[in-house]
């Protein structure tokens, strides 16, 4: 018989709807911001590194985003973080210099890495333990229509100037920020310090976990290649070795977010029921694969088929490999560094796998470098051959150990396997 899907907390749908504006405000400076910047009269290279500098930042500043959420809460870090960017973007339109640009979108870099742990954990926090993984899609969902929406509308707005977009992104943050603010003001999810005993994990503890130490693999393989090589290499694959317009390397990006959004909440929701190997192993598999086959084709429809199934594959992956890292925190725990560290591994990836790509393209091939790195995501799924099929959320595991614990008259003891 199928059963009604649990009623999410409202607060879910706060984040989820911010995750939204973000990355939509995102999408909005991304056609805009390698413009302005030689509008300062400079360099392509310099133009690049106000781009590069955001990254770096954000690689820089996670684990100190972790610990500030390990000590002062995840919900005041979010806010924080985002008036930051605000900050930082609004600062940007007003950019005289160069120099000033650089300085402003760097600092935004820091306020991205802030909101990015602190909402993993606020997600972990407030997401039922049997909807970790349905929530997960979502959430990744809302991020992924925004960055959809967000270049088409940015692109729209340099009509009226290169630093519209800027001003347009900042007021649409102070804004979510508020919203944020008030609508978790007195939520006990968002909070449950006030409520219940809190504790801390620390990375020790959550590389004790195969689950966390799996997962950091394979995001470092999956940042690198599939949010890294996939938006630096596609586009020269398509120009230099397919000989086509520049323009259809957008559309093979597009492709591959569709076929990543259409099976986000699924996955999501079968990872709570049948639990989240599986998905992540079948997702990275899919995803090297395609890679791999990505660099050996000359024929523009089968090279769109590819993307599609790529993005399936990311899609499979995604909200399962995440809810397997809320599994190990579980909702009880303030995971600050665990979660930081997770998400450097995947900033850690974006960085030099495109570095390694364009090097293996240059004095080899394009096919070879597609192939390097599709196996390199390939490898990544055997560390996940050493979790259990079936893996339980930290709660449960603590409902168990105490119920046995009552019967046998004996004291509970806790692992994060």
């Amino acid at each position: 018989m199928k059963t009604r899907a649990a009623k999410l907390p409202q607060e879910i749908w706060v984040l989820v709807a911010a995750s939204f504006v973000i990355a939509l405000g995102f999408g909005l400076v991304a056609p805009a911001l390698p413009q302005f910047a030689r509008s300062f009269d400079v360099s392509v290279t310099a133009a690049t590194i106000v781009i590069s500098s955001f990254a770096f930042m954000r690689l820089v500043f996670a684990p100190m985003s972790g610990t500030l959420v390990q000590k002062l809460g995840e919900r005041p870090v979010y806010i924080v973080g985002l008036l930051i960017v605000a900050v930082s973007t609004g600062a940007c339109a007003f950019a005289g210099e160069y120099w000033q640009l650089l300085l402003f979108r760097s600092l935004g870099g820091i306020g991205s890495t802030m909101f990015t742990v602190s909402a993993l954990g606020l997600i972990i926090r407030m997401s039922p333990p049997d909807s970790r993984g349905r929530v997960s899609g979502l959430y990744a969902t809302s991020f992924l229509m925004g960055s959809i929406g967000g270049p088409l509308v940015g692109g729209a707005l340099l009509q009226f100037g290169l630093r519209m977009p800027f001003i347009i992104y900042a007021i649409a943050l102070v804004i979510a920020a508020l919203v944020v603010f008030v609508s978790l003001r007195g939520s006990h999810l968002a909070s449950p310090d006030k409520a219940v005993d809190v504790k801390s994990m620390t990375l020790t503890e959550g590389l004790q976990s195969p689950v966390y130490r799996a997962a950091l693999g394979s995001n470092l393989a999956f940042g690198g290649v599939i949010f890294g090589v996939r938006v630096a290499m596609v586009p020269l694959f398509v120009v230099e070795f397919l000989d086509r317009d520049p323009s259809i390397a957008a559309y093979a990006l597009t492709i591959f977010a569709v076929g990543n959004a259409l099976v986000l909440i699924v996955s999501g929701r079968l990872s709570d029921r049948f639990g989240r190997k599986p998905f992540v192993v079948s997702g990275l598999l899919i995803c090297g694969l395609g890679t791999i086959a990505m660099g050996f084709t000359d024929n523009l429809v089968l090279f769109f088929a590819i993307a599609a199934v790529t993005g399936v594959g990311s899609g499979l992956m995604s909200p399962a490999q995440q809810a397997a890292v809320a599994d190990v925190v579980g909702s009880t725990a303030r995971g600050g560094p665990v979660l930081a560290v997770f998400q450097m591994m995947s900033d850690i990836g974006g960085v030099v796998a495109p570095i390694c790509a364009g090097l293996i393209a240059q004095h080899v091939s394009y096919s070879a470098a597609f192939a390097v790195m599709g196996a390199v995501v390939v490898v990544s799924a055997t560390g996940w051959l050493f979790v259990p099929s079936r893996t339980k959320p930290v709660e449960s595991v603590v409902e168990d150990l105490t119920d046995v614990a009552a019967l046998t008259d004996t004291p509970a003891r806790t692992n994060l396997d």
